[in-house]
């Protein structure tokens, strides 16, 4: 049935059905056809993992693989978040692999986030048994609320919420070696970055007798999640302190009776003939590769050096501060 003039009924919506052109809007549907500007930068856009991590206070997270785990220097800049090892942030450990080493390293932790309906794994069980051994709280959570804690890293449905660790006053250290009546033995670092070599120059001050470790606050390695399972928790025996200045601690050091002795591969004396190993030190140890600072090397009293036979120009901060407090050990023993 066809209406007057030959024309199709109207379709459904009022569509007619005589495929002549329909008339245009006379450009009042313009705007419709403007784009929506520049893209925003990540930490704007709602959704994104940068975004995630402005909103949550600037939480970083270590993943079980390297190319994710955290915001490099310039996106924490602009996301306000604060980069791995600055400052005592809280820190969170995702992964299963990373989840695992933390809790058997006894990293201090206050909760242990699983994801729902996990598969089959004995890591997991593992993690979970370890959690409550120490009295950390396991605390089932969903996937987008892990992807918020983590910032988006490879999680595995499991995530470890670590402590932020309390820095001792460098006074402290002196006063733990007055308390076991001891000549101190403090190790300064200077310039090591990598929190893996904090926790090895732990775990070798707790195997020599030393009494604490002394780092910088700006520009030095923290103690992170990498740093305790690096001392295999000998953290939980040796104090870390943090001084403002570096070089103004080893004067209020030596002010209190320490001799400051300076790693360096151009020493005047070797590590194993250092007469003042006998009384109270402190051992300051630079980074792999640029050694000591200018000012720092001027306010040591000695500067000793590690014999090395072979062809290698420099040692690993943690390997130079182990040989260096066997030195020390060996001589007052």
């Amino acid at each position: 049935m066809t209406q007057r003039g030959g024309q199709s009924p109207p379709g459904p919506g009022g569509r007619t059905k005589s495929g002549k052109p329909r008339p245009g809007t006379g450009g009042h549907g313009k705007r419709r056809l403007e784009g929506k500007g520049p893209t925003p930068p990540a930490h704007l856009r709602p959704g994104h993992p940068a975004q995630r991590r402005a909103s949550s206070g600037g939480s970083s997270s270590v993943s079980s693989n390297a190319t994710g785990a955290s915001p490099g220097p310039a996106e924490a800049r602009r996301s306000g978040a604060k980069p791995r090892g600055a400052g005592n942030a809280p820190e969170v450990v995702a992964g299963r692999n990373a989840v695992l080493e933390s809790l058997r390293a006894s990293v201090p932790a206050t909760a242990l986030h699983i994801g729902p309906r996990l598969d089959s794994d004995e890591r997991i069980g593992e993690a979970v048994m370890l959690a409550t051994d120490a009295g950390i709280p396991v605390v089932e959570a969903g996937r987008a609320e892990l992807d918020r804690l983590t910032g988006g890293a490879v999680h595995q449905g499991l995530a470890l919420r670590v402590r932020p660790y309390e820095y001792a006053h460098p006074d402290d250290l002196v006063a733990a070696a007055a308390a076991a009546g001891e000549p101190a033995l403090i190790v300064a670092l200077d310039g090591v970055t990598d929190p893996r070599n904090l926790g090895a120059v732990a775990r070798s001050v707790a195997a020599f007798g030393g009494h604490g470790v002394l780092v910088p606050v700006r520009r030095s390695a923290g103690v992170t999640a990498g740093s305790w399972k690096a001392s295999a928790g000998a953290l939980a025996r040796v104090r870390v302190a943090q001084a403002s200045n570096l070089a103004a601690a080893l004067v209020g050091y030596q002010e209190a009776g320490l001799f400051a002795v300076g790693l360096a591969a151009d020493g005047a004396e070797t590590v194993g003939g250092l007469e003042l190993a006998d009384g109270p030190l402190v051992l300051v140890v630079g980074s792999e590769g640029r050694g000591l600072s200018r000012l720092v090397a001027q306010r040591c009293d000695v500067l000793a050096r590690i014999p090395m036979p072979g062809a290698a120009e420099s040692l690993n901060a943690g390997v130079a501060a182990g040989i260096a407090l066997y030195e020390v050990a060996r001589r007052r023993g």
